[in-house]
């Protein structure tokens, strides 16, 4: 197989960003999709499924690709927190994390499209979260922050300053567990690179 080319399933500027960081040529496409929880579904099982989904929903009509999608939640005793509806639901997110240990889990799914071949794995990260006063939330919602990001807080800008303590990888927090993305890559398609822009691309 010829080097492929690579599509992002999704709308994500996190995930763009650190595929950008890593100097990785791909195009981003997305197609909305259906991400209501299932009666009983547990976070990583979540996560899994709305990863193909969002791979699926982009996949017709494209020989020669490899279509990656993702999702992360963050999961905290028996919530399961992605991202917020409004200012009162990110609210009730920070109020949940603030002085807990919580889970971020995100799924990934990568498909090869002219072997119809695909692969989906999952990423752990524990974080431990600072108790926070309602001063605090209330100073972070005014940021604006919260309101694009499973469990209404971002470690990679201000609600860093929450994190007491992370146990996994950090770009999982961020939103895209690198490295579980290259062994999957390397398990799905050994004898392929990936596909690096040259050092004469913009």
């Amino acid at each position: 197989m010829n080097e492929p080319r690579l599509i992002l399933a999704s709308q994500s500027e996190r995930r763009m960003n650190i595929l950008r960081q890593l100097g990785l040529n791909f195009h981003q496409e997305f197609k909305p999709v259906d991400e209501q929880l299932c009666v009983g579904e547990k976070p990583m099982d979540f996560t899994l499924r709305l990863a193909e989904t969002k791979v699926k929903a982009v996949l017709d009509g494209k020989p020669g690709t490899v279509v990656l999608g993702a999702d992360t939640v963050v999961a905290v005793r028996k919530h399961i927190l992605g991202k917020p509806a409004d200012r009162e639901n990110a609210r009730q997110m920070l109020r949940i994390l603030s002085g807990t240990r919580h889970r971020v889990i995100t799924g990934i799914c990568l498909w090869e499209t002219s072997g119809q071949r695909h692969l989906c794995r999952a990423a752990v990260t524990e974080v431990a979260f600072a108790p926070l006063s309602e001063r605090e939330i209330e100073s972070y919602l005014d940021t604006g922050e919260p309101m694009d990001k499973a469990g209404a807080y971002g470690i990679q800008e201000r609600g860093s300053l929450f994190v007491r303590e992370i146990r996994g990888c950090y770009f999982n927090v961020v939103g895209f567990p690198v490295r579980l993305f290259y062994e999957a890559w390397q398990e799905l398609l050994p004898s392929v690179p990936l596909p690096f822009r040259s050092n004469n691309e913009v």
